[in-house]
């Protein structure tokens, strides 16, 4: 007897933390599969276009120069992941969670991101052109210098969201949510703002647009439109 255990109870503890060691990741070494868990895997510069992913974990996962071109990544969670550099041009990524994920000059070109959750991101020099992020929830992100040239974004919440020097031009942005967000010099040149909500006469005096970018009743253009170049 030791302190109350007896040596065979201090066997069977041992063996438990020893199984339970590894198993946070174990996951590391698996191939790529639909539902795999990778969570705090480093998993750069992997090549895994058209791989199917879908309900993959990320979490906290190192994917930077990971190229997941045209992937199936539906409801996959890449919360905290570090995103440098990918890309997932024309991927699938409908329903995926990015929250607090760090990316940068990453791309997005072409996605499905429908419905995606991207609450929290910091995503710096980023490009989304062309790509689905319609109901997308884009809360209290950073999204410093991004590009939504021709991007859907019917419906998507922005409430809170840092959105400086980006780019709109062309964007749908029918019902999304722009409240609170903070829009510097981001440019919303051959952009209709018609059905845009929450977007107040002070921030549209803070962004570009031009002739013919389309406004919500009750807003005026602001005298320095058209903008010069950035």
């Amino acid at each position: 007897m030791m302190g109350g255990w007896n040596l065979g109870a201090l066997a069977v503890v041992a063996l438990g933390l020893m199984a339970a060691g590894p198993a946070a990741h174990a996951g590391c070494d698996d191939d790529p599969a639909a539902g795999v868990d990778w969570s705090g895997c480093p998993k750069e510069r992997l090549m895994l276009e058209g791989s199917d992913l879908a309900g993959a974990v990320f979490d906290g996962a190192l994917l930077s120069g990971t190229g997941f071109q045209s992937a199936r990544l539906a409801g996959a969670n890449f919360h905290r992941s570090e995103l440098l550099r990918a890309s997932f041009e024309n991927a699938d990524l409908t329903g995926a969670n990015f929250e607090k994920a760090l990316s940068s000059r990453t791309n997005f070109n072409g996605a499905k991101l429908f419905n995606a959750r991207l609450i929290k991101a910091e995503f710096q020099r980023v490009s989304f052109d062309g790509a689905d992020m319609t109901g997308a929830d884009m809360t209290d992100g950073d999204f410093h210098r991004n590009s939504f040239v021709k991007a859907k974004l019917a419906g998507a919440n922005l409430t809170g969201a840092i959105v400086p020097r980006s780019v709109f031009h062309e964007a749908d942005l029918a019902g999304a949510s722009f409240s609170g967000a903070i829009l510097y010099r981001s440019r919303f040149e051959g952009t209709d703002l018609s059905a845009v909500k929450d977007l107040t006469q002070a921030q549209l005096d803070t962004v570009c647009g031009d002739s013919v970018t389309k406004l919500p009743a009750g807003l005026v253009a602001p005298t320095h439109w058209p903008c010069g170049e950035d």
